[in-house]
C-alpha cells in the first residue's frame, strides 16, 4: 500500500539525533548496530532472527529501502548520532494501517538503550507524519511484553487503545504474539514537545 498523502521528509534533525533516509554507504554501519545487538534484539524482533547477514546482504536491504521510500510504500529511516558516525537504531512511517494513518516502528541498539533516544526520534516522526504527511493518527504497536517499548507511547501521551491476541508474526513453528495498538490524532498532538527541522531530498527546509 502506497501512501495517498504528502511525501515524508528525507531528514530530520533533532536535538541529539539525525534521522533520514539510508544511504548506500550506510550498509556497514546498519550491519554494525545489528551484530553488536543480536541478543538485545532477536526476542522482539522477528527479521532480527534472520540476523547476522553479509555486507552485501545489508547493501541489498537498503536498496529496498530506498525504493520503497520513493514509491511512498514504507518511509523507513536510520537513526543516527549527530555526527552521523554511529547507526544508533532504525524507524520509520509505515501505511499499512488504514486510510489517514502511519504506523510508527522502531529498534534501538543495545548501547543506546535508557537514554531516551527512541523517544525522541518517535515524537519527530509523529510531528512530521502529522504535519508534512498530512496524516490524520499515528499508530504504534507493541508486543505488550516488551515493557520498554510500551514506555514510549505513553511519555509522549498516545492512547492505548486495545490488546489485540495473537496477532503479530513470531518464530516459525511458534504462537502468533500480542500487540497492544497505540494511536495519537492529529488533534491531540502538541509540536512543542518534539522541536525539529525536517528538510526535502533537495534539501529544502519543510518544518
Amino acid at each position: 500500500m502506497s501512501w495517498q498523502g504528502s511525501p515524508a521528509p528525507y531528514r530530520i534533525e533533532t536535538k541529539r539525533l539525525v534521522i533520514r533516509r539510508y544511504e548506500r554507504r550506510d550498509a556497514p554501519l546498519l550491519k554494525e548496530a545489528i551484530d553488536s545487538s543480536l541478543d538485545h534484539l532477536q526476542p522482539w524482533m522477528p527479521w532480527a532472527l534472520g540476523e547476522p547477514q553479509t555486507l552485501e546482504q545489508k547493501e541489498e536491504l537498503i536498496e529496498a529501502f530506498r525504493a520503497g521510500f520513493a514509491a511512498g510504500e514504507n518511509f523507513t529511516y536510520g537513526i543516527f548520532a549527530a555526527d552521523e558516525t554511529v547507526l544508533l537504531g532504525g524507524t520509520g512511517l509505515h501505511p499499512r494501517v488504514g486510510p489517514g494513518g502511519l504506523e510508527i516502528g522502531y529498534w534501538i541498539r543495545a548501547s543506546a538503550t535508557r537514554q531516551g533516544l527512541v523517544t525522541e526520534a518517535t515524537a519527530a516522526l509523529t510531528r512530521v507524519g502529522l504535519e508534512v504527511c498530512g496524516a490524520d493518527r499515528i499508530e504504534i504497536r507493541i508486543e505488550p511484553r516488551n515493557q520498554a517499548s510500551l514506555g514510549v507511547p505513553r511519555k509522549l501521551g498516545f492512547l492505548e487503545e486495545a490488546t489485540l491476541r495473537r496477532r503479530l508474526p513470531s518464530r516459525e513453528g511458534s504462537p502468533l504474539r500480542d500487540v497492544t495498538i497505540f494511536t495519537m490524532f492529529r488533534e491531540e498532538f502538541d509540536p512543542a514537545i518534539a522541536p525539529l527541522r525536517a528538510f526535502d531530498a533537495l534539501g529544502r527546509q519543510l518544518v
